[in-house]
């Protein structure tokens, strides 16, 4: 049964497995503040006690707008270990987007501003500051003899981890550029 509580009658769970981005974080709340009435709709979920077993991030925006009462449900017929799954199988996204549903029914910016990681296009690169550069030197210390390139593109989040990953095989005396060929093959193999 749906109930409303004060909000100081229940509390995070404290091994919650699930965290929030800042950005995302601020989205929750202003979509809290914008439409409250979706709190009744999707509850908070509690054990007996009143521990969060769904809805942790809902509950500290809640918090950050200083809301006294929030919308719950307890769960009071699982057992413990449908308790632990609940954790886990409530935050698990099974379902896809479909991105042509998507784009053809919503505004970018909508969905971007309730917090779906919406696909931009790729903002174009001004490599001309480099023409002036004799940058040879350098070339050729990183690609260790090899004279000839191929840019691979990688999110800002990815680039310290590719960055890694090629020096360890860089330093293991792989040859990245045939290890690169032969992935790309099977992936297109599978096709």
């Amino acid at each position: 049964m749906i109930e409303k509580i004060s909000i100081n009658k229940i509390f995070s769970n404290p091994v919650n497995p699930r965290t929030i981005k800042e950005d995302k974080f601020r989205k929750l709340v202003n979509s809290i503040e914008e439409f409250p009435e979706m709190l009744k709709l999707r509850p908070i979920v509690v054990n007996n006690e009143y521990g969060i077993l769904g809805g942790n991030m809902r509950y500290n925006a809640c918090k950050e707008l200083g809301l006294k009462d929030v919308w719950i449900i307890k769960a009071d017929n699982l057992t413990e270990k449908q308790m632990e799954q609940f954790v886990i199988k409530d935050n698990v996204g099974f379902g896809e987007w479909d991105w042509d549903i998507l784009a053809n029914t919503w505004k970018p910016e909508e969905l971007k501003e309730w917090g779906l990681d919406v696909w931009q296009p790729e903002q174009e690169v001004d490599y001309s500051i480099l023409d002036d550069e004799d940058l040879s030197t350098e070339l050729n210390d990183m690609t260790d003899g090899v004279k000839k390139a191929i840019q691979i593109e990688f999110e800002a989040e990815d680039y310290e981890e590719a960055q890694e990953l090629v020096k360890f095989w860089r330093d293991s005396g792989a040859y990245i550029g045939s290890m690169i060929i032969e992935h790309l093959k099977n992936e297109k193999n599978k096709v």
